[in-house]
């Protein structure tokens, strides 16, 4: 049985939206190789300098060489799991079908007038990773400010703002509480 995240997804890609790569649904290259790349940096840190302390300059060289592959995979497949909860594209996509249920909205705007304080709200969440917006809404205000020199003013932009990281987070309260219920299997 599919579930609501794979039915969005067939909804988006399906909708003529373009993609930010090719292949598979769910492949998210650009996640995975941050994610790789932080976990080689991490692992042979770690696996290296504890190789080194125990044995000497030999030992800390392969132990480093293993931290960097183990790292390596493991920060692949975390940068992977983290770019396949948050895809921009998708929000994108809802927010540009959606936009104009909100209150904040009139009737007349166009999505292109609110697509940019959604998508800082998008980037907003990933920034602050996940915590409750009301705890991060002075450094998102500020983050806006800061780099809106032609954009609308925050007092505007913020609803949307809200908007997109809140219901971020709702999907990410959502998994846990999902999470949280599953009985584990003895």
């Amino acid at each position: 049985m599919r579930n609501e995240k794979e039915k969005e997804l067939d909804a988006v890609y399906s909708s003529g939206t373009k993609a930010t790569h090719t292949g598979k649904l769910g492949d998210h290259p650009v996640g995975g190789a941050v994610g790789a790349v932080a976990g080689a940096v991490v692992g042979s840190a770690v696996a290296g300098a504890s190789q080194g302390a125990l044995a000497g300059t030999v030992a800390g060289l392969p132990g480093m060489a293993a931290g960097v592959a183990i790292g390596g995979v493991l920060g692949a497949l975390a940068g992977k799991g983290a770019a396949q909860t948050i895809n921009p594209t998708t929000e994108d996509e809802y927010w540009s079908r959606n936009y104009q249920t909100r209150d904040y909205v009139s009737p007349t705007e166009p999505y292109d007038t609110y697509k940019s304080a959604y998508g800082h709200g998008v980037d907003s969440f990933n920034k602050h990773e996940g915590r409750p917006y009301d705890e991060v809404e002075h450094r998102i205000k500020e983050d806006w400010e800061a780099h809106s020199s032609e954009r609308m003013p925050w007092d505007k932009a913020s609803p949307a703002s809200r908007d997109a990281y809140e219901r971020l987070y709702k999907r990410q309260t959502d998994v846990r509480i999902r999470d949280e219920d599953v009985d584990p299997v003895e």
